[in-house]
């Protein structure tokens, strides 16, 4: 771990900087652009019941939108308030009233008349309530009815038929640690977590890479390095304060740099609304695109590594930092070799980027004396999603930007919180402190007092899947118990979710609102359990941030749901339901949140310091400022390892298209609004390079048809600056043609990406017979064999 703390705040210049400007019109007038003051206006007027109590959220609670980690108005990057619509918007979940009895215990199909937004704008859960299968409406329980049908459930059904999963829904550190032990104590290792669904390639390729999976830096790093590289991440879009960070980096000479398929608008420019000059005239964020094939990025940095070979032999130390390779790192002559041997000509075609401008990108790093590199989804959420971050791990080790100021190795996180989903042992390849290994499981039996389940738990993508299994296999799926998140949603192939999901025996939905997951039937029954928000856990609670940061939220004052509880209590209770004997049975209980903090420091040592946050504004960085500092890893022998990577193939037939997702107007699967803000597109526009849409003579706002062996997707092209041969649709939507059960083989992350066939849809209605989709996907199908 480093040993430099963080030094704090500093100060955004005073002075207006013209050159940044994106326009001269005040506000950005008749501009494709977020609205902020109209948002934050319909905000106040959304919680305008609550006013007083959302007023203390925003001022005195640590942010459960995305993970950049503002505690109140402020962080630790910057001086001033900070405050995103992507927070306001979550903001009613927490000030709104109870769903009204009549609502609630409506005829089912009624309720599935709504969509997800929809049924969330209804209110929060009021009390336990059960739906037995063939019955049409939900019945009211009590707390002590709904925790015995549960706990009974779980003695009656083998352990490995039991799965839990964790949302990144504000939940605390407190209540991802309770339900990590409540799991183990229950006697399963099925427990999954967001997190891991969108980052586990970052964990697994940085573990391998450097020795630990976190962010190796911190935010402030951004600010005055030489250059700032976002890869696959659209910050602008999901982690709207990062704007700031942006603008304090530009005006100290930073060179923001996009490596995406599509010329993201949110990060081309962007009216950041905390900075006078910015919400008037806007900011200049990029400063040049590198629009990738989907999927090409792994090619693309062979050719920048390659082309740093090259300059080496045309002069030695011109791209390499070779004293830190030889003094920190392994493995320099095998990658050398490897890359070498890649040809140019399938770099280009794989990469969708010429040999110059990848040299261009060469050269920016080569001349920089300092990087950093954030990277998201873009990245993760491939099948080949380790060996991209650890691709650029091997960029960071070649140059040397790893455990220094303005240097460092960043996933960003798109929720409050999730960095310390896995750290507190909420996941199946993780225990609270460390990996699932004998020597972590031996350390937790001690500090515990129980012994732990010694078999590999499931992802939670396959535990969904074992619903499936034929009766009598150990591991089919019969309780499934989920603390938020919406599967039939947020995972590919929603049909085959949807089939496992109304598999299971039963299905426990801990939720503060409705989703249309939680309205789905149960081969036996579905109960839904009211949660408490982290405004109102009692305690207080953590979250982690991205950058590592331990914050702490205290309880606010306000109004309350009567029978909603504190996620940690919940599993504390249940697991001491399920299994009564013997003293330890108490330990899977905590009297309050504090008495949990305390026990996440002993369980994580690199945790020690949480058990003394108590009250708002406390927090503390573990690790330091950054992680591996002045190159020294934590692997056996201190050093890196630089990691040959394979090209992936993505070979493509004539008139096929890649196809990924993206965000709009959204919080996770939470839409709040059907036009995305930056670009004007509607939740199922398809955005298509104009060339490719002439070449299927496709005009704007046409309708076409985007299918593969997956699934059919019904959109309207819309013409963007989309990498061609690449198409983008929103998500959710878009999960229709995404195929079900295709993990990466490292991190288990699901597959976001497919090869598609794009037609004008009355072409596709006019030719389509009853195998027409079939013979088309046949004809055209060139997918990687399994």
């Amino acid at each position: 771990m480093g040993r430099t703390q963080h030094t704090g705040r500093i100060k955004l210049p005073m002075r207006p900087d013209t050159k940044l400007w994106v326009s001269k019109r005040p506000f950005g007038l008749g501009l494709t652009k977020p609205h902020h003051i109209r948002d934050t206006m319909k905000a106040a007027w959304d919680n305008r019941d609550n006013l007083a109590y959302a007023y203390r959220i925003l001022t005195q609670g640590v942010c459960d939108g995305c993970a950049l980690g503002v505690s109140g108005l402020y962080d630790q990057t910057l001086e001033g308030p900070h405050l995103c619509t992507t927070r306001l918007n979550v903001l009613r979940l927490n000030t709104m009233p109870a769903i009204s009895e009549r609502l609630l215990h409506a005829d089912i199909e009624e309720l599935r008349k709504l969509s997800s937004a929809e049924l969330r704008r209804l209110g929060r859960l009021p009390y336990p309530v059960v739906r037995e299968r063939g019955e049409m409406r939900f019945r009211r329980l009590s707390w002590d009815e709904a925790l015995t049908r549960i706990a009974d459930k779980a003695r009656a059904v083998d352990p490995k038929s039991i799965a839990f999963y964790l949302t990144g829904r504000g939940i605390t550190n407190e209540t991802y640690y309770a339900a990590a032990k409540a799991a183990r104590w229950i006697g399963t290792n099925n427990i999954d977590n967001a997190s891991r669904i969108c980052h586990s390639p970052s964990k697994t390729a940085l573990k391998r890479s450097i020795g630990v999976g976190a962010s190796t830096c911190s935010y402030k790093d951004w600010i005055g390095a030489d250059v700032l590289v976002f890869w696959g991440s659209v910050a602008a879009n999901n982690q709207p304060v990062s704007t700031k960070y942006m603008y304090a980096a530009k005006r100290r000479g930073t060179r923001i740099i996009v490596i995406n398929p599509y010329r993201e608008p949110a990060m081309d420019g962007y009216w950041i609304p905390s900075i006078p000059e910015s919400a008037m005239f806007g900011t200049k964020l990029a400063d040049d695109f590198y629009q990738v094939n989907i999927g090409g990025d792994i090619a693309f940095m062979h050719g920048v590594i390659k082309t740093w070979f090259q300059m080496e032999e045309e002069r030695p130390g011109s791209a390499i930092d070779h004293a830190f390779v030889e003094r920190h790192a392994h493995g320099y002559e095998e990658l050398r070799a490897h890359v070498q041997q890649q040809p140019w000509e399938l770099l280009e075609s794989s990469s969708g980027l010429s040999r110059e401008r990848i040299r261009e990108f060469a050269t920016l790093l080569a001349e920089a004396r300092t990087g950093v590199f954030v990277w998201s989804m873009g990245l993760t959420q491939h099948r080949f999603g380790t060996d991209n971050i650890s691709q650029v791990a091997n960029l960071a080790l070649l140059r040397g930007f790893l455990g220094r100021e303005h240097c460092g190795l960043m996933p960003i996180r798109g929720h409050s919180g999730v960095q310390g989903s896995g750290e507190m042992g909420a996941d199946p390849f993780s225990l609270p402190g460390g990996e699932f290994s004998p020597e972590d499981a031996e350390r937790l039996e001690r500090l515990w007092g129980f012994k732990l389940p010694d078999w590999q738990g499931d992802i939670v993508g396959v535990s969904l899947e074992n619903a499936l299994l034929p009766e009598g296999h150990e591991r089919k799926l019969k309780l499934f118990y989920t603390s938020g998140g919406n599967f039939l949603e947020t995972m590919p192939d929603p049909a085959s979710v949807k089939a496992s999901l109304e598999a299971v025996e039963l299905r426990v939905h801990q939720d503060i609102v409705l989703n249309s997951s939680a309205l789905l039937d149960a081969a036996e029954e579905v109960i839904l359990l009211p949660a408490m928000t982290r405004y109102e856990q009692p305690g207080g609670g953590t979250s982690t941030s991205t950058e590592r940061m331990v914050y702490y939220s205290p309880e606010i004052q306000g109004p309350r749901i009567a029978e909603a509880r504190a996620e940690w209590d919940i599993f504390g209770e249940l697991a001491a339901r399920v299994r009564t004997e013997g003293a330890e049975a108490s330990a899977v209980r905590f009297r309050d949140a504090a008495a949990i903090r305390a026990e996440i420091a002993l369980a994580a040592p690199y945790y020690r310091g949480i058990e003394r946050l108590g009250k708002r504004g406390d927090v503390f960085q573990w690790g330091g400022a950054w992680l591996c500092e002045d190159g020294e890893c934590p692997t056996p022998d201190g050093k890196a390892k630089l990691i040959p990577v394979e090209l992936p193939e993505l070979r493509k037939a004539e008139g096929r298209f890649y196809a990924t997702t993206r965000r709009g107007k959204q919080f996770n699967s939470m839409i709040y609004g059907e036009k995305d803000s930056f670009n004007g597109a509607d939740r199922y526009d398809v955005l298509i390079h104009p060339e490719d849409a002439g070449a299927l003579s496709i005009r704007e706002g046409e309708a076409i048809v985007v299918y593969n062996r997956g699934g059919v997707f019904h959109g309207r092209a819309k013409l963007a600056p989309v990498a061609p041969g690449n198409i983008e649709l929103f998500w959710p939507e878009g999960n229709v043609l995404f195929a079900a059960g295709q993990y990466e083989p490292f991190a288990g992350i699901p597959e976001y990406n497919a090869s598609v066939a794009v037609e004008r849809a009355d072409t596709f209605h006019a030719l389509k017979d009853a195998k027409y989709v079939e013979k088309r996907v046949e004809e055209l199908e060139t997918d990687v064999p399994e």
